[in-house]
């Protein structure tokens, strides 16, 4: 590493402009599909996008919002002091991407949903719909808040950047665009901002290298410093990464908030048909690949750069979330604009996921309590009500966003909540979908055990942080430093002797296991309380709502598909694909008790899940 100060650059003029330049463009195209839909009153059009997006947009959609700010700041920093075995998440990704678009996306695009969470009132009851709703309103708010404050105070501490502006500017600009266009608005912008993610990336990845002595000295230095390394199958689960904590506890952790997620399954049933919605989704993984590939190996260039001199040891930083941003401002500052597109790079990450969260949070509103509580509600009112909830939703994000500064260590709890919610929840879409006999009682106490124990966990580890043992942070180094280092204790986790026994077991284990300890408790709490309580008969089950493991394995097999339909009993089997066979819309229109004349409404109505009942399924297929 060349010699250095111990001050960086700040923001310049330059910074500035290029950043705002990604609100305006933002904020842009939410004016354009503002006034291109205009006409389009109907709620289904705004909250889903009238079910005719492209696959292309949607994909870079779902990878623009998976890979928040947190990812794109703290993602390098974490291969910086563990190594570059975090790039086995491609594992977990893979399986998560396979998961979602052969087992989730089947049931809920075919049932015609657009909440997520009425397919647990479907399955089970009304109860189970709104509590799920509800847990998915509190946690996806608080972590959207979190989402918009932590990056924002890193590049703050560490660039100069505005702190209390850019919380304001993104929660202004995301509710503005989202307000104005809609699910098609929060799908192209979030286009627009991947394509800006991974320019901000390549251009640390190829400064960045150059800076550090180009790839051979970085591949060098990075293996010396035992940050190349990519075989670790230890099985012990108290190892925070490992091959099967990064692969298996990654795919629960991930699976938790995506297969079943609202934010991502509604920009897939806005897709035109399934297998757009499919495609999208393996686009999707070709992005998370890309993402995490620049993520990882920007860490290991930050790693050769500071391979003599650790910012945060010689305390420069002081938080690792900071590393990244003071690399990019001593690499780039001398560039006036490209620090601002590092910036901009970060911030299309909160953007997305900000976005994507207040319009998911309008449309389980929505859905959830007031289309079930007005039932005559027109096109218009029915679309205005769902802009103003995409106010009220930006409002609680941005306001979260404000609390979460006074919060202080309360911060990491938070960001964990999302992953315990995403298990439990996880459980009980598997236990409706994949096992016909649970009753009512199996799915809420099932729900209720695993809740308990991966908060249990997760709540416990925070207040007794796993030993340095399992953790296993890399040697840093600040002999090469030549300037008088600050004294910074920050990176030495302190553990008492007389610690809880649970502390070194149950509350020490790996943080991508919370989800998986969540998902089996409820599925295994779930089976056992419905095999005690008397299982459901199968056939009692509405058609359409589960799939079983031999639709997941013969997917790829078209000839399965036909002979799946091919017995005529069409209402025992998949009524998704009875509804993709017959394309009489109007005859299952008719179902409806409150149809109306306008065609808006008979195409909303198309949209209504009163196909699952056993009556007007009988009569449908009399029609057909």
């Amino acid at each position: 590493m060349e010699d250095q100060s111990h001050t960086v650059g700040t923001f310049q003029v330059g910074d500035y402009l290029v950043f705002a330049l990604l609100f305006v463009v933002s904020s842009g195209i939410g004016v354009f599909f503002a006034i291109k839909e205009r006409k389009k009153t109907s709620s289904k059009e705004f909250l889903v996008g009238g079910r005719q997006m492209s696959c292309g947009p949607v994909a870079l959609s779902l990878t623009a919002s998976f890979m928040s700010a947190i990812t794109v700041i703290g993602a390098p920093s974490d291969v910086y002091r563990y190594g570059a075995l975090y790039i086995i998440f491609g594992v977990a990704y893979t399986f998560v991407v396979f998961l979602t678009a052969e087992l989730f996306l089947p049931v809920f695009y075919r049932s015609g949903i657009t909440s997520t969470y009425e397919y647990l009132e479907l399955r089970f009851c009304r109860l189970v719909r709104v509590a799920a709703t509800l847990m998915y309103i509190v946690q996806t708010i608080l972590y959207t808040g979190v989402v918009v404050y932590a990056p924002a105070l890193a590049l703050n501490q560490v660039t100069g950047f505005d702190l209390w502006g850019s919380i304001f500017a993104t929660g202004i600009v995301c509710t503005f665009y989202c307000t104005l266009g809609g699910l098609k608005a929060v799908v192209w912008t979030d286009a627009f901002q991947m394509v800006v993610m991974v320019v901000g990336f390549l251009t640390v990845l190829i400064q960045g290298a150059s800076r550090a002595g180009g790839i051979e000295s970085v591949w060098s230095t990075a293996r010396s410093g035992g940050r190349i390394d990519f075989v670790d199958f230890d099985i012990n689960p108290l190892r925070r990464h490992t091959f099967w904590t990064l692969s298996v506890g990654g795919t629960f952790t991930w699976l938790g908030i995506y297969g079943v997620n609202q934010s991502t399954i509604q920009r897939c049933i806005s897709c035109k048909t399934e297998g757009h919605a499919r495609w999208a989704l393996y686009l999707n993984l070709l992005g998370l690949w890309i993402i995490l590939f620049c993520a990882v190996v920007s860490g290991l260039i930050m790693y050769s750069f500071y391979s003599l001199c650790d910012p945060w040891s010689a305390g420069l930083v002081s938080a690792p979330d900071q590393l990244m941003p003071y690399f990019v401002m001593e690499i780039l500052s001398e560039y006036p604009g490209l620090p601002g597109l590092f910036v901009a790079c970060a911030f299309s990450g909160t953007l997305s996921t900000v976005a994507a969260s207040i319009n998911a949070l309008a449309t389980v509103t929505y859905e959830d309590f007031v289309s079930q509580r007005f039932r005559d509600l027109s096109n218009r009112s029915a679309n205005w009500i769902s802009k103003a909830l995409c106010v009220v939703f930006g409002l609680a994000c941005t306001t979260m966003a404000v609390a979460a500064s006074y919060m202080g260590g309360i911060v990491q709890a938070a960001l964990s909540i999302h992953g315990m919610c995403g298990g439990p929840m996880l459980g009980l879409f598997s236990l409706g979908i994949l096992f016909p006999v649970t009753n009512l009682k199996g799915a809420v106490g099932g729900l209720m055990v695993g809740i308990a124990l991966s908060f249990w966990a997760g709540v416990g580890a925070f207040f007794y942080p796993a030993h340095s043992n399992n953790t296993r942070p890399l040697e840093l180094n600040t002999s090469g430093c030549n300037f008088t280092l600050a004294a910074n204790g920050s990176n030495q986790t302190s553990v008492t002797s007389d610690r809880y026994w649970l502390a070194d077991s149950w509350y020490s284990m790996s943080y991508l296991y919370y989800s998986a300890v969540g998902f089996i408790g409820t599925v295994a709490a779930g089976l056992l309380i419905t095999l005690l309580t008397g299982p459901m008969d199968p056939k009692n089950v509405k058609p359409g709502l589960t799939r079983s493991v031999k639709d997941v394995i013969c997917f790829c097999s078209e000839k399965f598909r036909e002979t799946d339909l091919s017995d005529g009993n069409e209402d025992m089997g998949d009524f998704g694909m009875a509804w993709e066979k017959h394309t009489d819309v109007e005859g299952v229109i008719k179902m409806e008790e409150k149809v109306k004349n306008d065609s808006d409404n008979l195409r909303e109505s198309g949209y209504s899940n009163a196909a699952f009942d056993h009556n007007e399924t009988n009569r449908v297929q009399a029609k057909l």
